[in-house]
């Protein structure tokens, strides 16, 4: 089937950690010589949109700005929507505070009205009670993205989604997710690609997020065996992927 357009995974499809999948560059290529439109959909907020594009350009795959939108870009959407004004305590890295920054969140260690959690990778014991204290005390909790797995070079780790784990059986509160499978993130992706959602396919490795995603808002989705979720296993679930491949050089456009 032809689409329009392409909402492509980076971890775990594009790449693994600081492994380049190169199928996945080969196939970018041909979408970018027939000017098919597509935007690299991540739920990977440890970066800047900035930061972002440069790993992909550091790895060799031609893209730009236009070409990336990311749950902390979402998240900082939605604070603009819903909770504009208001001090946030954030867990995460300097890029998703600046960008919470630059979307004129506050950001307190003390009575926050909102606690919004990243992957971090030096989060500890302090952190985490800081952000259960401040949600039993009535801190809306937000999270960028619920990924408990997360696909590196060198295996599968921890993903904020596991993390998270921590705070919600302390706390008893499940966050406000952003990051895919909300649809929230998925509407500013398909404004910045500039198509509806029954023109474009979503690409990605992880069932409960990428494909969860398309199969929440009714986007065809293309499964690749690449990162998290192994066909086997995707195979078996009750609803299962539009279209399921081993990786993307299987993928005709």
């Amino acid at each position: 089937m032809n689409y329009k357009g392409y909402l492509i995974d980076l971890d775990g499809t594009l790449y693994n950690g600081t492994e380049l999948i190169e199928t996945a560059k080969a196939f970018v290529g041909k979408l970018t010589a027939r000017n098919i439109p597509y935007v690299f959909l991540t739920n990977n907020a440890t970066k800047s949109q900035d930061e972002a594009v440069q790993k992909i350009l550091d790895m060799g795959v031609e893209t730009s700005l236009e070409n990336v939108y990311t749950s902390s870009m979402a998240t900082a959407a939605y604070i603009k929507q819903h909770h504009q004004g208001e001090s946030a305590y954030v867990i995460g890295t300097p890029s998703l505070k600046k960008i919470l920054q630059d979307a004129g969140i506050k950001l307190t260690k003390e009575n926050a009205d909102i606690v919004i959690m990243g992957l971090d990778l030096d989060v500890n014991y302090d952190k985490l009670s800081r952000a259960a204290l401040l949600i039993a005390g009535g801190a809306t909790f937000i999270a960028t993205n619920p990924d408990k797995r997360f696909p590196t070079e060198n295996g599968i780790v921890p993903g904020n989604g596991a993390i998270q784990q921590v705070i919600i059986e302390t706390t008893g509160v499940q966050p406000i997710t952003i990051g895919k499978p909300s649809g929230f993130i998925l509407d500013g992706a398909l404004k910045q690609l500039g198509l509806n959602k029954n023109e474009v396919a979503l690409i990605g490795d992880n069932y409960d997020t990428d494909i969860l995603t398309g199969i929440n808002a009714g986007v065809d989705t293309i499964h690749v065996d690449t990162g998290v979720s192994r066909t086997e296993d995707v195979l078996k679930k009750d609803i299962t992927p539009t279209h399921t491949i081993k990786n993307l050089s299987e993928w005709s456009i």
